[in-house]
């Protein structure tokens, strides 16, 4: 249900609705990210997940423009920490080959979210009711966030080693059971020399770039999708129902991407380049076909969604090919600082005079997704060289995505090394 259902906007003010919140998301992004090194990571995240539901609750308070603006921004801060916080999580608990699934599993609740709050938009626009529908809206699911979160504070560990649930001796075999791939662990200060190592690895600039490129499109589709839809002849009811199949089809897509990924070795880079295709074909459908196909193009709309999964499987080649807590604590904010410079930018490219065809942003769209499947295709070639010269340099070749257990040796003290995918030369990396 968009913003303009209940406040005026006029202009490219329901644009700057969307762009604010990533403005607010990207100045918080660092500072957050300290915040992983700092505290105790499930402490952390529950504060700043309990203060995102409370900001959202406060939208059902908001009258005009200025308000919305300003909760929106503080809603993009509190939210800058969940996607990375995360990622870090699985990183901590998973090995790299089980780190596309995983991201995957958490990443599937935006699809299931949009499902379940499509649903309960569409019944609100039938409800007659004294009490406005949107504020129903923002009170059920602010409010259910703030006690999620007194949940999470209290069952969420920080780390395997302080897991409630888990004997003493689980707790160890939980912890080395990562470590032994990645030989990184979680630590209470901020190392230096990672950073500047970070800052030097061109897989960094490359993470920065593809989360720039691929949001772009994302703040755009996501927050202009009623609105697109609406453009190809529906009217507001038909409009909220015609949208139930998109976050369908993404959940669907999500699952298959990490079913396939975990499946096939060395397939998580060349299922991107397939999910950007189908998107590819589904904009160029909406972007070209004439305004009387009207269900092809909304059809094509659907397609796009199949690059959802793109952004899980980025973090888990993040999460599987950086080591070193502050090294991969760095090079998460870095992504997340592309992922909102991106959905910053895209809704800009909606200009409202274009509406209902916005002719600027899809082939905006249509570029982003061809200059993704380049820097896939190239990234995957940089990979593969770099494994290559790691194995002559050892003279050994190793299989970064080995099917046989690691033997994990609980006895003694817990390794205390934190080295990075540069320091530890038997590290390889996932394709």
């Amino acid at each position: 249900m968009p913003f303009s259902f209940w406040i005026s906007l006029v202009g490219q003010q329901y644009s700057w609705t969307s762009s604010i919140f990533y403005i607010g998301y990207l100045v918080a992004s660092y500072p957050i990210s300290l915040g992983f090194v700092r505290f105790p990571l499930g402490k952390y995240l529950s504060v700043l997940i309990f203060l995102w539901g409370v900001v959202l609750t406060l939208h059902a308070v908001t009258t005009n423009y200025g308000s919305l603006m300003a909760l929106r921004a503080l809603l993009g801060v509190f939210e800058s920490a969940i996607s990375p916080g995360f990622s870090l999580i699985t990183g901590m608990w998973y090995t790299p080959r089980e780190h596309v699934s995983r991201h995957s599993i958490w990443f599937a609740g935006n699809a299931i979210a949009g499902i379940v709050g499509s649903s309960i938009a569409y019944g609100l626009l039938k409800y007659e009711g004294s009490f406005p529908q949107w504020k129903i809206l923002f009170l059920l699911f602010g409010l259910m966030t703030v006690a999620w979160s007194v949940v999470t504070f209290f069952y969420l560990p920080d780390s395997p080693q302080t897991a409630k649930f888990l004997s003493p001796a689980e707790r160890e075999w939980a912890a080395l059971r990562p470590y032994k791939y990645q030989k990184t662990i979680q630590t209470k200060s901020w190392d230096r020399h990672q950073f500047i190592e970070s800052l030097a690895d061109i897989k960094t600039w490359w993470f920065l770039l593809f989360s720039f490129v691929i949001c772009v499109p994302n703040g755009g589709t996501t927050s202009f999708s009623t609105l697109i839809i609406k453009g190809f002849g529906y009217d507001k009811f038909q409009t909220i129902l015609m949208g139930l199949p998109a976050p369908a089809f993404q959940l669907t897509t999500v699952i298959l991407s990490a079913l396939l990924s975990s499946t096939f070795r060395k397939s998580r880079l060349i299922n991107l380049v397939l999910l950007f295709l189908i998107a590819l074909a589904g904009i160029l459908m909406v972007k070209l076909l004439p305004q009387s196909e009207k269900i092809s193009r909304l059809a094509g709309f659907w397609l796009v969604t199949a690059v959802s999964p793109a952004f899980p499987l980025m973090l888990s080649l993040a999460a599987s090919n950086i080591a070193g807590f502050t090294k991969k604590s760095t090079v998460m904010a870095v992504i997340f600082l592309g992922y909102c410079a991106g959905n910053l930018a895209g809704p800009q490219f909606f200009i409202a005079s274009e509406a209902p065809n916005y002719h600027t942003a899809y082939t905006t769209i249509v570029v982003c997704y061809a200059i993704t499947i380049g820097m896939v295709i190239g990234f995957r070639f940089y990979l593969s060289w770099e494994n290559a010269r790691r194995d002559k340099e050892q003279g050994v070749k190793i299989d970064p995505e080995e099917t046989r257990r690691v033997e994990i040796n609980t006895d003694g003290d817990m390794p205390q090394v934190d080295q990075t995918d540069k320091q530890n030369r038997s590290f390889r990396f996932i394709l």
